[in-house]
């Protein structure tokens, strides 16, 4: 370790809270339940063998079930206030309900049984199976997969490569990107292995603080690095070396704005999973947050709360026309600042950042909820827009023109649901829809609890265009033609219905769960992950796929590609425990104490015994 880290860890290791003894407290949130029960929680230092035997996992996942959300009593109320109208999915909702009794009674019984014989589990005992009494095969092997991309740096995890494929040049998929290793990290807290998140977190932070030029300019100090990798520099692969890629590397030389967006929310669900709070609250990751915040909330020319970003900023990393508003960082804008005003302390400028961020907040939740919102009603007024308004009275305030509205999105608008578009900026409205974005939305509460249902209430309608055959499409509709010429500039690995062009990711099973879960429709998540056991271990857990219905194999997609992994881990283990999902979700956000009103664009409301979120 270096002598950085080591003050690092020396610092956080002096402000850990103690008992009255002077001994250290290690119980976290996630042991509490065990101890309460008179189980004790065995910790393991080093990483467990995903063949490793499930009973003790299954044990402590019983009485987690059934100290949290899914005691019996709490599931009755749940599955009685789930009864809604989804005609295309009562019967995957009812199969769900189901399983979910017969999980309890199966989970009680092992409690009853490790109680009478005196043993105990652990959460971190095994990665195995979340249900039943036998290990789940791919669970099991998707453990074995992520295992093998970990990335050590002084025989200490620091993260996980992109993928693994030996058939192809790796080009930069043997780094550790950012925004990959998401999936990656919540795997790990999920399994109570917070220690790489930790060395992660403190890895990326102490790459932000270093010189960070292209072709001899600077860029901002909060800007977090693409990706990094850890080098050899001399022959005998003795001494270590991270190189961080600030996006000088990157195909189109474009920074990442996601980056630091990724990095507190990770931060967020590591201190919530773990009940550390040292590590949020020590100087580093305290610098790093202040930089990232003093970036994204600088004052500038622009008029709109919203990030004004470049192509190939994001997830979609490759020109595809989502430069101005794009839905995806405003979502992440929106969650990170959230975050961040939980851990930010007031010395310093704390009080000014806090003050900041909570207008911000005000001004950018207002913004997307009445500006990017869609629904049939909203619709119907663009379609019915003046042009070439003046003054504060104008109803088409961005001076949108009704042609510009595309054929497929009448026919793609159901009655019930709606969505947020992709992009609103001066004459211009892409209508397209990203999933990624609309999904944080949901996550961070930017998008109200109406708001919400009508999200799943598309997916729900338009099931076939966006799930298909493999979850889940990353952006509908592709491109094709000319249209796909001018705007990704004939990029040969964005041709239509594949990549970042309508294809599917299977990395977006965990976004879809998670969202599934706090909205109260898991049997959505459960129909979903079902489509994807059926094909990803027999695909060789590929990156992308590619076709309308996502039939094939992404023609440039690598095989054992790390986030797809980690995605179906990440949503195995929520649909099986949902109270897990609560380490990605954030309350209700309402402007000031009211709850804001829909104007124009008040989506179809559902009936009243939608069932609540859970968290």
């Amino acid at each position: 370790m270096s002598s950085d880290d080591n003050a690092i860890s020396s610092k956080i290791q002096s402000d850990t809270p103690s008992d009255d003894n002077g001994a250290t407290s290690s119980e976290t949130p996630l042991d509490t339940t065990s101890a309460n029960t008179g189980s004790t929680s065995s910790k393991r230092s080093d990483a467990p063998s995903v063949d490793d035997n499930a009973s003790s996992f299954q044990k402590q996942l019983a009485i987690d079930l059934v100290q949290t959300v899914l005691s019996k009593g709490d599931l009755s109320k749940w599955a009685e206030s789930a009864h809604i109208e989804r005609h295309r999915s009562l019967d995957v909702y009812h199969d769900f309900q189901l399983k979910s009794h017969n999980n309890l009674n199966i989970q009680e019984k092992s409690i009853c049984e490790g109680e009478n014989s005196g043993e105990s589990g652990s959460i971190a005992a095994t990665p195995g199976p979340m249900s039943g009494l036998e290990p789940c095969p791919l669970l099991i092997e998707a453990w074995k997969e992520l295992s093998k991309a970990v990335v050590n740096f002084e025989n200490e995890p620091v993260g996980t490569v992109a993928a693994l494929d030996t058939a192809k040049d790796s080009l930069n998929y043997d780094q550790v990107f950012v925004r990959d290793f998401i999936p990656a990290g919540l795997a790990y807290l999920l399994k109570r292995e917070p220690q790489i998140v930790k060395k992660f977190l403190l890895k990326t932070v102490r790459l932000q603080s270093a010189e960070k030029k292209i072709d001899q300019f600077k860029l901002g100090d909060g800007v977090m690095p693409a990706s990094f990798k850890v080098c050899h520099q001399n022959d005998l692969n003795t001494k270590e070396a991270i190189v961080a890629d600030f996006g000088e590397s990157a195909i189109g030389r474009v920074a990442p704005v996601d980056s630091g967006f990724w990095w507190i929310i990770l931060l967020h669900a590591y201190t919530k999973s773990t009940g550390d709070t040292t590590l949020a609250l020590c100087s580093p990751i305290q610098n790093g947050i202040r930089l990232i915040l003093a970036l994204c909330l600088s004052e500038g020319f622009d008029t709109f709360p919203t990030l004004l970003c470049a192509d190939g900023c994001c997830m979609i990393d490759r020109r595809m026309g989502v430069y101005g508003y794009p839905i995806e960082i405003q979502a992440l804008f929106f969650m990170a600042l959230r975050c961040a005003s939980k851990y930010l302390q007031h010395q310093k400028d704390g009080e000014d950042l806090i003050e900041l961020i909570n207008k911000r907040l005000q001004a950018l939740s207002y913004h997307i909820r009445e500006y990017f919102w869609l629904d049939l009603p909203q619709l119907n007024n663009i379609y019915r827009y003046k042009t070439e308004e003046y003054s504060h009275t104008a109803v088409n305030k961005f001076n949108v023109m009704p042609d510009s509205l595309p054929e497929w999105l009448f026919d793609f608008m159901p009655r019930k649901g709606g969505y947020f578009i992709g992009n609103v900026s001066p004459s211009r409205m892409d209508f397209r829809w990203f999933c990624l974005g609309n999904f944080v939305a949901i996550l961070s509460s930017l998008a109200t609890s109406e708001q919400s249902k009508a999200i799943m209430d598309l997916v729900e309608e338009r099931w076939q265009e966006l799930v298909g055959e493999m979850p889940l499409k990353a952006c509908y509709p592709a491109m094709e033609n000319h249209e796909w010429q001018i705007v990704t500039g004939c990029d040969p690995k964005n041709t239509r219905w594949s990549y970042h062009n309508g294809g599917s990711w299977p990395v977006l099973l965990w976004l879809l769960t998670a969202v599934c879960i706090k909205t109260g429709r898991p049997h959505i998540a459960q129909k979903a992950v079902e489509l994807a056991e059926r094909r990803l271990m027999k695909d060789k857990w590929p990156e992308y796929y590619d076709g309308k219905r996502g039939r094939y194999v992404g023609k440039q997609a690598r095989k054992f590609q790390t986030w797809s992994i980690a995605g179906y881990i990440v949503a195995k283990m929520m649909l099986e425990n949902p109270s897990l999902a609560s380490i990605i979700t954030l309350e209700d956000y309402c402007q000031g104490r009211a709850r804001p009103v829909l104007r124009r664009s008040r989506s179809w409301s559902c009936s009243t015994d939608e069932p609540k979120p859970m968290y």
